[in-house]
């Protein structure tokens, strides 16, 4: 399916000018000329512009970050639940410009290999087609004081428990709804990108204040 500029402008609530800057960023694809003056846009656009304008919204993206990863990542805007998952590693590092390889993640580390790869089969710690990136430093360190204080491990294994029967759900939950076609596509996109960036650590966060706040009331 193809779009006229106005059906586009329609579609994706973006302005002609918008649209026509992103095309020339390369953020958005040629459009196809039939004949004169007649020019149609893939369905892909619209999408793509949600996607630009949730980055924005949510993240205080600039324009320029949002092309590197449009340019340092390969990714098809389809139905697909992989999809909105490959598009939350994007997400997840897409403020990362410098990214390290395992040898020099352990040298700014000071980690050992038995080490490192403890923290990976436990699932605490995760390398990305690139390597690592700040985020894994963050959490290495992280991971490091609390072996250091000798911490119980058990909290961090519930961590990765808890996240791997999540993560099943999301997933049968997510392939569920993009299969729908109660809503549009970039619809649907957005609530899942809501309910897992946006909701699940709300809940999350608001659960341990609750409890930190039951507790206090138990000892007085």
């Amino acid at each position: 399916m193809a779009y006229k500029m106005k059906e586009l402008m329609s579609l994706s609530d973006e302005s002609k000018s918008t649209i026509l800057y992103y095309i020339k960023e390369g953020l958005l694809p040629e459009p196809s000329k039939p004949k004169p003056n007649v020019h149609l846009y893939d369905e892909r656009c619209v999408p793509i512009l949600k996607f630009i304008k949730y980055l924005q919204h949510n993240f205080s993206y600039s324009i320029s970050e949002i092309k590197s990863i449009f340019q340092n990542n390969h990714f098809d805007f389809d139905d697909s639940f992989e999809m909105m998952v490959r598009s939350l590693e994007l997400i997840s590092g897409a403020r990362d410009n410098q990214w390290y390889s395992k040898s020099e993640f352990l040298e700014l580390l000071s980690m050992d290999e038995e080490t490192f790869e403890m923290y990976r089969k436990k699932g605490y710690l995760f390398e990305h087609a690139k390597g690592f990136s700040s985020k894994e430093l963050e959490v290495a360190e992280i991971l490091m004081r609390a072996n250091a204080l000798g911490l119980d491990c058990s909290l961090l294994d519930a961590y990765v428990a808890d996240a791997k029967v999540l993560a099943e759900k999301e997933n049968a939950v997510g392939s569920k709804l993009l299969k729908s076609n109660e809503s549009s596509l970039d619809t649907r996109y957005e609530l899942l990108f809501d309910l897992v960036l946006t909701l699940k650590p709300y809940i999350f966060n608001m659960h341990t204040v609750e409890a930190h706040h039951n507790n206090i009331r138990k000892d007085l």
